[in-house]
């Protein structure tokens, strides 16, 4: 299966359009129309449907393999890059919303004094995927992700590529509550009680609903707002003006204007912060590994 082809595939299926996925990818239309019907005849199915322009059931499956497939391929050639690769003069963090906080600030202050020679450091926030993919694929030369898990369990993380994997700390799980809510008084809160509850879906930035439902094995979590930004206290004004609920830890919590962080007791859940990088990180990757506690 050509990637060239899958390339082309899954911009069409993402834009809806031949049209789109031809300015996106640089191509002409034609191009785009003629690499489709090249895949399709390799398949020996009809991939897309043509008005209006979506997967067919084969496509939507074809989808499914298409995405790691080619992030896979994406990695492999920034792992080969980066054997090659000269001391970098510059340090690229990619890091969850939750996971930027003052102890990540001051252990880049910590190398910035450390290597010299650094001459810049980028941060870049993202949602918890495109933190992995920039790691593997070369975009960041480090990354910070956080979520739910249980206590000294590693997170689950997409199969994105080689990468070494570090676990920097753990807190309590909290449930994000309106200031005058009821429950904030409690000390502790059972996660099962609040299923049929309002939730906001904010998967880079609070734990995904998914995790909710399978930790309390409960079909609940149900979202009430979707929420697709990476800005906590985005976050934290929808919940404290009653739009929802939200899953994150407890040090995000504090401080968020008009919520109330209260902590889960049950399941036994702990919101865990972890370091990825790439095998054989160059300097000063290390240096700000060893700065965060890995």
């Amino acid at each position: 299966m050509d990637p060239h082809l899958l390339r082309t595939f899954v911009a069409v299926a993402e834009h809806g359009s031949f049209s789109a996925a031809a300015s996106s990818l640089g191509y002409t239309q034609s191009a785009v129309s003629q690499h489709i019907a090249a895949l399709e005849a390799d398949l020996g199915t009809a991939l897309l449907s043509r008005r209006p322009v979506k997967a067919t059931e084969a496509g939507e499956r074809l989808m499914e393999h298409a995405r790691p497939l080619l992030l896979r391929l994406e990695a492999a050639r920034a792992d080969i890059a980066g054997l090659k690769q000269v001391r970098p003069s510059r340090l690229t963090l990619a890091c969850m919303p939750a996971a930027l906080t003052p102890a990540l600030a001051d252990a880049l202050a910590a190398v910035r004094r450390e290597v010299p020679g650094l001459a810049a450091t980028t941060v870049r926030v993202l949602g918890r995927d495109e933190v992995a993919r920039a790691v593997v694929t070369g975009g960041a030369d480090l990354g910070l992700v956080c979520g739910a898990a249980a206590p000294s369990d590693p997170l689950p993380l997409p199969d994105a590529g080689p990468m070494i994997t570090l676990g920097i700390a753990e807190e309590p799980l909290a449930v994000l509550l309106p200031a005058g809510h009821p429950l904030t008084g409690r000390p502790a809160l059972r996660l099962a009680d609040l299923a049929d509850a309002r939730w906001i879906d904010a998967p880079d930035t609070a734990v995904p609903l998914a995790r909710l439902r399978s930790a309390a094995h409960s079909d609940g979590f149900r979202a009430q707002v979707a929420y697709s930004g990476t800005d906590l206290r985005g976050l934290g004004a929808l919940v404290a003006a009653g739009h929802g609920l939200a899953a994150l830890g407890l040090g995000a919590a504090d401080g968020l204007p008009g919520a109330v962080g209260v902590p889960v007791s049950v399941p036994r859940l702990v919101h865990r912060t972890e370091i990825i990088h790439p095998r054989g990180p160059a300097q000063p990757v290390p240096e700000l590994v060893a700065a965060l506690g890995g």
